[in-house]
């Protein structure tokens, strides 16, 4: 650990998250949404693929490591669309959305996952999480 996170931690500052997800898009245009499995915080809520960035790591490797764990997919090309912060009580989260241009593989809930595809209009009625709800605005946006 970095003295700069001990120092947070002892200050009883927030925690810093850095956060990867991807926007992956089927022949339909529908893009891939995932559920939160049982025993991990907001458990049933729906999200954008992705996870945490490695300490050292940089976004869009962290991208391709965590669909490649999470869903089994191979990511060749992806921009990133949208970045920013969400603060919870305890923690601040950092998240990154990247439109995935070129993938392969057929994607699998590798963490048990139910995954499902949506179109992106219809995102509003999915049980989404609250931080994810800047990314469905931007992919709406760059639709219109």
């Amino acid at each position: 650990m970095s003295d700069e996170w001990a120092n947070l931690e002892k200050e009883n500052a927030p925690f810093f998250l850095e956060v990867v997800a991807g926007a992956l898009f089927d022949a339909e245009g529908r893009v891939l949404i995932a559920q939160r499995p049982e025993g991990k915080a907001l458990a049933g809520r729906w999200e954008f693929p992705g996870g945490k960035v490695d300490r050292g790591e940089d976004a869009r490797d962290g991208l391709v490591r965590e669909l490649r764990e999470e869903l089994g997919v191979e990511v060749h090309d992806a921009e990133r669309l949208i970045r920013y912060s969400h603060a919870y009580a305890d923690r601040v989260v950092r998240l990154d959305l990247w439109l995935v241009t070129s993938w392969s593989g057929d994607p699998r809930g590798l963490d048990g996952q139910a995954l499902k595809w949506v179109r992106p209009e219809r995102l509003e009625f999915e049980d989404i999480l609250d931080a994810d709800q800047p990314m469905i605005d931007a992919l709406l946006a760059r639709d219109a």
